[in-house]
C-alpha cells in the first residue's frame, strides 16, 4: 500500500514538470563570429635566387601565402590564362551545363588559331573530355576557342564571364581580353592572381588533375599525339599540374601544382628567360616549400570528440564531432606548440537536428589561433516526451522498491 501511495504521489508532482515542458521556450543556440582568425601568416625570410620575374608560392589548402617576389607585378600570363577557360569548364560541368560527352563544334576562328594546336577542323566534334585533354596537355589554342564559344556563344561573351569571375575571386591585377593568352595589350595578370585561380581549380575541382597529370596520350583514334607541356609532370615527384604558358613577349611562365604528405603546394613563376629556368624555378620554389612546412590533419572529420549531456532530451548523452577535418598548415618542428580549446554552447537542450552545431574547437599554435571548426552532433537528439518521463518513473518506483524489499 505505501509503494502505490508512493507511485501515486510521484505521479502527480511530475505531470505539472511535463506540461511545462512541453510549452518551456528554450534558447536558442549562440551564434559564433565569423570573424574569427584563421592561420598564421608566416612570414617570408628566404630569397630564392630566381631567373623568373614574379613568383608566388601558396599552400593549396589554407591559402597561406609562403613565399613571393614581385607577386602583384601585372605581366603577361601567355598560356596561364588557360587556367580560368578550364575552371569555367569545371563549373558548367558541376552545374550540369554540360557534360563530358557533350560534342563540341570548331568555328572557322577556332580552326585558324595559331600556336599550340591540335589543328581542328570544322567537320569534327570532339568531346568536352577531349577537349579538356588537349588543353590540359598540349595548350591547343583552337581547343580552348571552341571550348569558349561552346559555352558563351562566342568567345567575347565567355571573355566577359572570365574578367567576372576573376571580379569574384578578388583577382584584382587581373584583365583578359581573350580566353587562351596569345599576346594582346592589356591582357594582363600577376603571380599573385594566377595562385588564386589555380587554387581555386586545383582545391575544389580535383578532378582535372587526371587530366593535367597525363604525361603521354593520344586523341582520334591514336592518329593525334599528346605529349604534356608541363616536364614537371614526369620530372617532379609529386606533381599534379597545372598550366604552362610561353610567347616571345610574355617570357616563360608556370603555375605548378605538387603533394607531398598531405601537403598541397602552388607554385607560379612569371617571365622566365628560358623554359628550363621555368622548370628550375618552379622546382626551387616547390623545394622550400616541401622542406619547410607540413600539412599536418589534428582531427579528422566525424571523429569522435567525446560525449556531451542534453537537457531533456530522449537520451541523456550524445556523441560529438567537427563538421570538416582540421588541418594546420605549419612550419617544420613547430607540432608541440598546438594547443586545443573546446568552448560549447551555455545550454544544450534537446531538440537536436543531426549534425547541428553544439560548439567551436580551436586550435592554437604558440597562443595565436591557426584553425577553428564548429562541434556538431552526431546523431538526431529528439526531445524527452510523457512516455521517457514515465519510464524514467517506472525504473525508479522500481529501483527504490528493490532498495525496500533489500532492508
Amino acid at each position: 500500500m505505501k509503494k502505490i501511495f508512493l507511485f501515486t504521489s510521484l505521479i502527480i508532482l511530475i505531470l505539472p514538470c511535463l506540461c511545462l515542458a512541453n510549452i518551456e521556450e528554450y534558447n536558442s543556440i549562440p551564434v559564433w563570429s565569423n570573424t574569427l582568425e584563421t592561420f598564421a601568416q608566416i612570414q617570408n625570410k628566404t630569397t630564392l635566387d630566381l631567373d623568373s620575374e614574379a613568383a608566388i608560392l601558396m599552400d593549396e589548402t589554407t591559402g597561406t601565402i609562403l613565399y613571393t617576389k614581385n607577386e602583384h607585378k601585372k605581366l603577361r600570363p601567355a598560356s596561364v590564362t588557360k587556367v580560368m577557360t578550364i575552371l569555367l569548364t569545371m563549373e558548367a560541368l558541376e552545374r550540369g551545363d554540360i557534360s563530358l560527352e557533350d560534342r563540341v563544334p570548331c568555328s572557322e576562328k577556332a580552326r585558324k588559331m595559331g600556336g599550340s594546336q591540335i589543328w581542328l577542323n570544322e567537320n569534327e566534334r570532339l568531346t568536352v573530355n577531349e577537349m579538356l585533354k588537349a588543353i590540359c596537355v598540349v595548350s591547343a589554342n583552337d581547343c580552348t576557342v571552341a571550348m569558349a564559344e561552346f559555352l558563351a556563344g562566342s568567345e567575347e561573351a565567355f571573355v566577359t564571364k572570365m574578367n567576372e569571375r576573376a571580379k569574384e575571386l578578388g583577382m584584382n591585377d587581373t584583365t583578359f581580353k581573350n580566353s587562351h593568352g596569345i599576346d594582346e595589350d592589356g591582357h594582363l595578370t600577376s603571380a599573385y592572381d594566377i595562385a588564386i585561380m589555380s587554387r581555386e581549380l586545383s582545391k575544389n575541382h580535383p578532378k582535372i588533375h587526371e587530366y593535367t597529370t597525363i604525361w603521354m596520350d593520344t586523341l582520334r583514334d591514336g592518329k593525334s599525339q599528346l605529349v604534356n607541356t608541363n616536364k614537371l609532370v614526369r620530372f617532379y615527384s609529386g606533381c599534379t599540374g597545372l598550366k604552362t604558358g610561353s610567347t616571345s613577349i610574355a617570357g616563360f611562365n608556370l603555375s605548378a601544382t605538387a603533394t607531398r604528405n598531405d601537403l598541397k603546394l602552388i607554385a607560379v613563376v612569371v617571365h622566365a628567360t628560358t623554359g628550363q629556368n621555368r622548370f628550375e624555378d618552379a622546382k626551387k620554389v616547390l623545394d622550400f616549400g616541401f622542406a619547410n612546412f607540413i600539412n599536418k590533419i589534428v582531427l579528422p572529420k566525424d571523429e569522435v570528440i567525446e560525449k556531451i549531456k542534453v537537457e531533456k532530451g530522449n537520451i541523456e548523452e550524445v556523441d560529438v564531432t567537427i563538421e570538416n577535418d582540421i588541418s594546420v598548415l605549419l612550419t617544420k618542428g613547430d607540432e608541440k606548440g598546438l594547443r586545443i580549446e573546446k568552448i560549447y554552447n551555455e545550454k544544450i537542450s534537446a531538440p537536436l537536428a543531426y549534425r547541428e552545431k553544439v560548439g567551436l574547437v580551436n586550435y592554437y599554435l604558440n597562443d595565436e589561433l591557426i584553425s577553428s571548426e564548429d562541434i556538431v552532433v552526431n546523431q538526431e537528439v529528439k526531445r524527452k516526451n510523457f512516455g521517457n518521463y514515465l519510464n524514467e518513473l517506472l525504473i525508479f518506483s522500481y529501483t527504490l522498491g528493490r532498495g525496500d524489499m533489500n532492508k
